[in-house]
């Protein structure tokens, strides 16, 4: 069974910077394509980014040029540098991957105010 914790999320204010971390409890962990989504109050699960196992990444119109996804696969980890945060960016973020099914972590609160 695999489990996702996150952790590093926090009140910022806007322009700051956070770094969200993911710890997977799998093996396998380096052929995984890992991924960030948020979701704000009242609104769906939406995509951030993604990073497969060969560091290829993608990631949503609303953060390119201020999140940066990466990892680090001796320590089973995935990150989501953000900076030049703003308010509209306030959410619960969540990891992600897929093994035989789609696995969650249990969400960061991260909140950006003006």
């Amino acid at each position: 069974q695999v489990q996702l914790v996150e952790s590093g999320g926090g009140l910022v204010q806007a322009g700051g910077s956070l770094r969200l971390s993911c710890s997977a409890s799998i093996s396998i962990f380096s052929f995984l394509t890992m991924g960030w989504y948020r979701q704000a109050p009242g609104e769906q699960r939406d995509l951030v980014a993604t990073i497969t196992g060969g560091g290829d990444t993608n990631y949503d119109d609303s953060v390119k040029g201020r999140f940066t996804i990466s990892r680090d696969n001796a320590e089973k980890t995935v990150y989501l540098q953000m900076n030049s945060l703003k308010p509209e960016d306030t959410a619960v973020y969540y990891c992600n991957t897929y093994f035989t099914k789609p696995v969650w972590g249990q969400g960061t609160q991260v909140t950006v105010s003006s």
